[in-house]
């Protein structure tokens, strides 16, 4: 099938319009402008026409109209994609953002919650029962693209990632068919839908686990001069080659935010922050973490007690949406002297004040899965690096995208060449390293649930080898 750019037939969008619950927005729209601007300010497109979506009768009929019409047809949750994925020029999007609803079975243990729901509200409604599922660090990022990717953060090393987590889901497939997706029920779909992103179909509803949690959590931050990262890293690597599970400690060279606990004469100076969460009882978590807070000399130590979904959402300052972000990211087995005098070296020259170099602590029961058992296939990986670069200038642009290019290269002797298919910053290119040992059975099933390739703006799976 042709998929190619092409002027609306309006006889074709008025029989959309006819049963269509949801909004249908053009240019000519008022929230037209509104509802195509994402999170990343680099991204600027305009899609021919928006379909925001009510309900999964709206989804596949907007499903239908694309592979009818031959056009280019982008699928939004939250828009929070670093490559711009939500947003299509001259196509449609699929905006699933109204659907919003969460639903909590606290017998049970299970979430079912819609394509539109962000990470906070998803988090409000399951603490609301002392229950939570590995989910991401920013609370504004949607859950649909953070879990087809396979989706990691603080409980992760205790539970898996959020797909890990993932029990079923309802999907309209490209040729407008609303299949269920389980262990039980098209399962090979299912093993497609962790981790293998959003080649396979639009999700209009996930069912997840649910797991104790909080409302209260033992976490914070131990921020160091940056001076002395060489000898706290060398010192947290030995840390964390003991940590049990619940134990998750990250660290970031960035420059100091102004937060109250830091002292006033740090603000705006260079720094490494360690972010630690442990899940357990709050006195076990003392104990564990004190070795942890012992190293160095901090300029400042905010580790204690904090509700859980606070401490979710503690980072949203600092991501907040209109910047102009460009990602780089490897993921490595181990914390080597060569990595750190890298990460010492490029955090000297950051490109801007908002830019940072992010260092995740992975492994724990996201490793304990077989590479197989789902599409993600980074079940070696110990630590993620992310590098952030963020800033509003676009004169900025070439400066910025050339100094994370750089460090990527110097990190990349150090890295296992795979690479988490969520931090991707280009549309395309990084397929094999995304997919790696998975790729080619995922390409098996692309020809099964989309052979014309109609969902392809994404980290492609071709439905050719």
């Amino acid at each position: 099938m042709a998929i190619h750019a092409t002027p609306l037939d309006d006889s074709a969008v008025s029989d959309l319009e006819s049963g269509f619950r949801g909004e249908l927005l053009t240019p000519e729209t008022a929230e037209y402008d509104e509802a195509r601007t994402i999170w990343n300010a680099m991204i600027d497109r305009r899609p021919a026409l928006i379909a925001q979506c009510a309900g999964v009768a709206d989804v596949i009929a907007a499903v239908n109209f694309a592979r009818e019409q031959g056009m280019p047809v982008a699928v939004k949750g939250a828009g929070h994609n670093i490559a711009g994925a939500a947003i299509v020029d001259d196509g449609l999007v699929i905006d699933l953002s109204p659907m919003k609803s969460v639903r909590i079975d606290p017998e049970a243990k299970t979430a079912r919650v819609e394509p539109g729901v962000i990470l906070a509200e998803f988090d409000h409604e399951a603490q609301a029962f002392g229950l939570a599922t590995p989910v991401g660090y920013n609370s504004t990022t949607g859950i649909s693209g953070l879990t087809l990717g396979g989706g990691f953060g603080w409980l992760s090393r205790k539970y898996g990632l959020t797909a890990d987590n993932l029990r079923g889901a309802d999907v309209v497939t490209a040729d407008g068919r609303l299949v269920h997706a389980s262990e039980g029920e098209n399962s090979d779909l299912f093993w497609g839908l962790r981790g293998g992103g959003g080649n396979f179909g639009v999700v209009t509803s996930f069912e997840f686990d649910l797991h104790e949690v909080g409302p209260e959590v033992l976490s914070g931050l131990l921020v160091h001069p940056f001076e002395h990262t060489a000898e706290v890293m060398k010192a947290y690597r030995e840390f964390v080659a003991e940590a049990p599970d619940e134990v998750t400690a990250w660290m970031v060279i960035r420059h100091a935010p102004p937060l109250p606990f830091i002292p006033e004469e740090w603000h705006g100076e260079k720094v490494l922050v360690i972010a630690v969460y442990y899940d357990g009882a709050l006195t076990d978590g003392e104990t564990v973490l004190q070795p942890l807070r012992e190293i160095g000399d901090p300029i400042a130590d905010a580790i204690g007690p904090h509700p859980y979904a606070g401490w979710q959402q503690g980072f949203d300052g600092l991501l907040t949406p209109g910047a102009r972000n460009y990602w780089k990211s490897h993921n490595f087995m181990e914390f080597t002297d060569g990595m750190i005098d890298t990460f010492v070296e490029y955090g000297k020259s950051l490109p801007t004040s908002e830019s940072e170099i992010a260092i995740a602590q992975l492994g724990g029961a996201i490793n304990d899965v077989p590479v197989d058992a789902t599409a993600y296939p980074h079940r070696d990986a110990e630590f993620l690096m992310n590098l952030h670069t963020r800033w509003t200038d676009p004169a900025q642009d070439a400066e910025c995208v050339a100094w994370a290019r750089a460090c990527y290269d110097a990190m990349a002797p150090h890295a296992t060449g795979g690479v988490y298919v969520n931090f991707i910053p280009e549309e395309v290119g990084e397929e094999r390293a995304a997919y790696r040992e998975n790729y080619d059975r995922l390409v098996e099933l692309k020809r099964k649930y989309d052979p014309d390739n109609l969902f392809h703006l994404n980290q492609n799976v071709a439905p050719t080898a």
